[in-house]
């Protein structure tokens, strides 16, 4: 998946998925953002990844069920933490233009959502 910061977003975490590039994080000390790309590519994590780093329905190793095969398991997740973006639900820009960049296609995003904090 690749999409597009309104401003000057970071992430600062990831669940269920890992940006495949850190980006210019020099203004940051101490804690490191997990990227800081302007346009993060995100990508699935590897087959033998922890499951703590994992969350329901994350896809590993680049396997997902057809839905022709198991269609409530032909989906996939992740979360991510967001920061230097506002700080309220009206006023934090959500990324736009999200491509999701698999073989094949078929796939599509479902819109980017704000959720309550756990």
């Amino acid at each position: 998946m690749v999409g597009h910061w309104a401003k000057n977003e970071v992430i600062w975490a990831m669940m269920g998925a890992q940006a495949t590039d850190q980006g210019d994080c020099s203004k940051f000390r101490g804690i490191i953002p997990h990227s800081c790309e302007k346009k993060p590519s995100v990508v699935d994590l590897l087959p033998n990844t922890p499951y703590n780093q994992q969350i329901a329905n994350c896809c590993t190793g680049s396997v997902m069920a057809s839905m022709g095969k198991d269609p409530s398991a032909a989906l996939s997740a992740f979360q991510i933490s967001v920061g230097s973006a506002e700080n309220t639900n009206t006023t934090v820009k959500l990324p736009k233009n999200f491509t999701l960049v698999a073989p094949g296609g078929g796939y599509t995003c479902g819109p980017a959502k704000i959720i309550r904090p756990t």
